[in-house]
């Protein structure tokens, strides 16, 4: 970890903090939604596809602010301390759908605006060679919040038999924490204030040509949300609630232990196939929630893959778009792509949800599958064009 430097390291506290916080409700969110207030499959898509999708345009926001004023870090800031004050609103509520479908968008909307600015951090903070590496160690600090985050929800949940309130406020006063952090610790990137015409609309628009963005939306459009892959293994297996959330301790699991190696073999073997392998264990996913295999072997098996996929994809998108994207336009070009994989992924969402109400959650995992498996040789495809097109301008460059 130290090869990475101290702003990877400060920025994966802040993460790993915030995480916590995040997962915490997260793990919960889909029980509470479709087991304690009776939310269809298909409401629960709504709010599921609003969880992401509301990222979106603050996502394009934080990018282009960011580069423009040159104040990474106090984006970011806004943006944690947001998703901070959305866990309070989540516990006022109640059992409102609109209101929770608010809250829900509020706490999105902060994590679309501190996304592409702390990842632009990382990357101005690393050489091109190891932002693999970075991502790798960063994203594993993160999973690692991740992991903690439903332990410590049991915790709560124990402690206040079973009532989900002092989970929220407990996911609150953790969040504020992360703030603090980032605060006191992380340092912004500095350096000279770009020209306005280097961080114009008119260079925004350009950032769209590469296919890096449309290899990121095939990939959005033919992925479900979590909460739909926990809730079809826990009917598949009977599991029992109080388990529910331990679903997404496995995935973390796998996750923090697979992300930093892959970010290394990703800098050496390279991004596109790693990027590329990763989502095929999605697919993989899907047909395991379709096919014969039960019991705690499927449990495992697809924990196991699911963790990978995030291992193999998420950091490693980032490294992808770190090594594209110039440096007074890093944070922009991040969040573009950033915001066509959530548009993409909210749009999944709802059309997953409708599949299962129709047609069950079996015959909606085969489709998925299916549609995860023809994304692939188009995306290599626009990623091998991609990755000429970046040598050929390094080479130029050099």
């Amino acid at each position: 970890m130290r090869s990475v430097g101290g702003t990877v390291l400060a920025l994966g506290t802040v993460s790993l903090v915030t995480d916590i916080s995040a997962e915490m409700v997260t793990a919960i969110l889909p029980l509470y939604l479709v087991v304690g207030l009776q939310f269809s499959p298909a409401a629960y898509g709504v709010i599921d596809g609003l969880y992401t999708g509301a990222t979106v345009l603050l996502r394009l926001v934080g990018g282009y602010v960011g580069d423009r004023v040159n104040r990474h870090k106090t984006v970011a800031g806004l943006g944690y301390g947001l998703s901070a004050f959305a866990k309070l609103g989540l516990l006022a509520a109640g059992a409102s759908g609109p209101l929770i479908g608010l809250a829900v968008t509020v706490d999105r909307a902060g994590k679309g605006l501190r996304t592409a600015p702390r990842d632009a951090l990382i990357t101005l903070a690393t050489p091109h060679d190891r932002l693999g590496r970075a991502f790798g160690v960063h994203r594993t600090m993160d999973a690692t919040g991740a992991f903690l985050g439903p332990i410590v929800t049991l915790g709560v949940l124990a402690l206040g038999n079973g009532a989900f309130g002092p989970v929220f406020v407990t996911s609150f006063c953790v969040a504020l924490l992360a703030v603090l952090i980032l605060v006191m610790f992380v340092p912004d990137a500095g350096g000279p204030r770009p020209r306005p015409a280097e961080v114009s609309w008119r260079a925004v628009a350009g950032l769209g040509r590469g296919r890096l963005l449309p290899a990121a939306c095939l990939l959005g459009l033919v992925t479900i949300g979590d909460g739909f892959v926990y809730l079809v293994l826990q009917r598949r297996v009977d599991l029992g609630i109080g388990w529910f959330p331990l679903l997404a301790v496995g995935t973390s699991l796998v996750y923090l232990l697979l992300a930093a190696p892959l970010g290394r073999l990703a800098d050496r073997v390279g991004r596109l196939w790693v990027f590329v392998g990763g989502n095929a264990t999605l697919a993989a996913v899907y047909l395991l929630l379709y096919g014969p295999l039960g019991g705690w072997p499927l449990v495992v098996t697809v924990l196991a893959l699911y963790g990978t996929f995030y291992a193999a994809t998420d950091g490693v998108l980032m490294a992808l778009a770190g090594s594209v994207f110039p440096p007074e336009l890093r944070a922009t070009g991040m969040a573009l792509v950033q915001s066509g994989q959530a548009l993409s992924y909210s749009v999944s969402s709802v059309l997953f949800g409708l599949a299962w109400q129709a047609w069950g959650a079996g015959a909606a995992c085969l489709v998925a599958a299916v549609a995860a498996l023809l994304a692939l040789p188009l995306t290599v495809f626009l990623l091998t064009k991609e990755s000429r097109s970046l040598s050929a301008r390094e080479h130029v460059s050099s």
